[in-house]
Parts: structure tokens; sequence; C-alpha cells
């Protein structure tokens, strides 16, 4: 190894413009790779965030004879891998406040919209039991509807009236949710109205009604099937298809896989300079062959063989290619590393990836450093000698 390095050092200006072509392929590779995994990641937290495993039950069809009860609620809490439930009502309607009208989403919730469709305060706080209870006439606006509405974010304590069940009815602002991380607006189009949140009690006395519109369902593995919670309350009520389920999960894995195609893709494109580096270390390796011929001649005429002569050229164009790949992988995670610290995002770097890259680089250090040393192998000591 320490005479591999020392044929290295003897053409240190050519091994290092050598090296740095292939730390700047490694490096691209790397680079995409690393933000690729980060991107994975992101989506993976994000959709979390959202409420990737809460699942919304409701009705198939319109029918009258198709509800959710407070029966419905309980038989989906004893489906095994259920860990919480909620009953939820929703309605469009329109809110006053100051001297103008919005149109708005209303959402009947309870203490565990947090948990069930993470619901997040920005400001003041989310409806408690206490609130469902008094039969409150409280609510949680979104953060993009406040803004929308007073021209601020913390408008906890304002009044607004809110059209239900025929008339209007003043309600007092109690919180101000983080806009875009409620699993229903990830759930629904992005043209909806600005999201309100009042007690479902509330809402339900409001609107005269004992039935709900949705279920939101928390579940605890990914490879839990919606159709188990479906075909349960099928069972129980005697419909068939009478139900349906929407959730995070299939976008989860489709934005991944995306996310995948597009790395590998980038990646591979990035690729394509390792095999240009490849290629200048064949011309390298060439040029020494040239520079050493004199010195493969002496070793052949004092008993060096072909297989040695092979070894250590193709040894050093595989060292020339790792040492490359090593400073490309270690800037390419550097980068990687300042850039999610100045966005603030956790750092991930794809490892297998990384190996990979590492070994693909090695093999091609030893592709296009086979004919040099092949050449150098088939020199007589003879000619060698007399160039």
């Amino acid at each position: 190894m320490l005479k591999i390095l020392i044929n290295i050092f003897r053409a240190r200006v050519r091994s290092l413009l050598t090296m740095a072509g292939i730390a700047v392929g490694v490096f691209s590779v790397t680079l995409i790779s690393t933000i690729g995994a980060v991107g994975t990641e992101q989506v993976g937290s994000t959709l979390v965030t959202m409420g990737v495993d809460t699942l919304l039950v409701q009705a198939a069809s319109k029918s009258v004879s198709v509800t959710l009860t407070d029966d419905d609620v309980s038989e989906v809490r004893r489906i095994d891998g259920v860990t919480d439930v909620m009953p939820l009502m929703a309605s469009v309607t329109e809110a006053k406040m100051i001297d103008r009208r919005l149109d708005c989403y209303v959402w009947g919730v309870d203490k565990s919209a947090d948990k069930l469709i993470s619901l997040e305060a920005e400001h003041g706080r989310l409806v408690t039991n206490a609130d469902c209870a008094a039969l409150s006439k409280v609510c949680v606006i979104d953060e993009q509807f406040a803004v929308e509405a007073y021209g601020r974010s913390n408008v906890v304590g304002k009044k607004l009236r809110m059209f239900l069940g025929g008339k209007y009815h003043e309600f007092t602002v109690i919180g101000v949710a983080k806009s875009g991380l409620s699993s229903l607006q990830g759930m629904l189009s992005n043209i909806m109205p600005g999201f309100m949140y009042i007690p479902i009690t509330t809402m339900q006395q409001l609107c005269g009604r004992t039935t709900y519109d949705k279920i939101a369902v928390k579940i605890g593995a990914e490879d839990f099937s919606p159709n188990t919670v479906t075909s349960a309350l099928d069972r129980k009520n005697g419909h068939v298809d009478g139900y349906l389920c929407n959730n995070l999960l299939s976008q989860k894995s489709q934005l991944e896989d995306i996310l995948s195609i597009v790395t590998t893709a980038l990646s591979l494109t990035a690729g394509i300079s390792l095999v240009v580096s490849g290629i200048s270390v064949m011309t390298a390796m060439m040029m020494s062959v040239g520079e050493r011929t004199r010195e493969i001649g002496i070793k052949k005429a004092i008993g060096a063989k072909k297989r040695d002569i092979l070894g250590e050229f193709l040894a050093e164009s595989v060292l020339l290619t790792l040492i490359g790949s090593a400073a490309g992988i270690a800037g390419g995670l550097l980068v990687s590393f300042v850039g999610c610290l100045a966005f603030g995002v956790p750092f991930s770097a794809d490892i297998a990836s990384l190996a990979l890259s590492a070994a693909a680089t090695a093999l091609l250090g030893a592709l296009f450093g086979a004919y040099p040393a092949a050449k150098a192998a088939k020199l007589s000591p003879a000619d060698a000698l007399r160039m």
C-alpha cells in the first residue's frame, strides 16, 4: 500500500487532478442522494404531522338510511388497532366579523382534536371537554382565516357571528390553529374556505341533530387496513359498501415513490460525470505506464510476474478513485449538513446509496485501469528496458 501511495505521490499534480474529477462526480451523486433522503424524511414527517395515521370515515351515499351515530363510534372504538376515535360534524357556512362576511368550513370537534386531526394551537387554546359539556359558543379558527378576517393572526377573545341552524349565533374566539397542519385540510381541496372548529355538542344543539358526518379514527400501524373499519360498520348496520374511509397513507407512499424515482434519475445523470472521470483515470494510468516503462522492465528482469505488474497498476487506479470518492462523499455530506442546518430541517443520509456509490466508483477505477494495467503487464523486459 505504501509503495502504491508513493507512486501516486510521484505524479501528485496529475493524481490530484484525477482524484478531483472523481470527487466532483461523487460529490454530485452524494448531494442529490442526500437531498432525496432528506426530502423523503420531510414528506413522511409532514404527513404524520398532518395526520397520516388518521382515517376519516363517512357514509358512502347521501341516503338517510346510512348515518353515523354514537353506537357506530363505540363500534369503531372496539376494533383492534384503533387507538382513539372522535366523531365529527361539518358544515359550509358564513361568518360575520367587524364589517366583513366570509365563507368558512365549520367542524364540530371535541378535546381529541389535537390527537385525531393534528390540530395545533398557535394562539390561545383548543376545544376542551368542559366546552363540550357546557355547550359553549366558542371557536378555534385557523391562522389563514384570522389573517384574512382581521389582518393579524392573534385574534383570541374576538367575537364573531356564525350562521348555523337557520340563524346567526355569537361565538368567542378561544384559539387560533396553525393553518395547513390539520389532516382535514390535508384531505380536502385547497379551494376550501377557512376552517373553524367548535364544540361538537354545541353544533349538534344548534343544528338540531344527533348524528355525525364523519368519524376520525386514530390507527396504531401503517399496515392497518381501512376496510377493517368500513366492514365492521357494514356488518353492524346491515349495509353493503355503506361507508367510505379516507386517509393519507396512500399519498405518502406515492410521494415517496415519486421522490425516489426523481432522486434515482438525477443520481444517474450525475453518475455520467463519474464515467467521464473514469476516462481521466485511464488517461492518467496510461501516462503513468509510459513514464514507468523502464521501471516495469527492471521489475520483470528481476522476477516480477505479469500478475504483479497488473495488480500494482490496478491497485493504483482503484486507490485513486477511492480517495476521490471519499473526498466527494465527505464534501457532499458536509454541504448537505450545512444546508439542513440553514433551513432548519433534520439531516438524513441514505447510507446504502453512499456505499453503492463508493463501490461503483471503485469498480469504475478497476474497469478503466484494466487496460493500462494489462498493457503494462504485457511489456517484455527487453523492450521495456530499451525505452
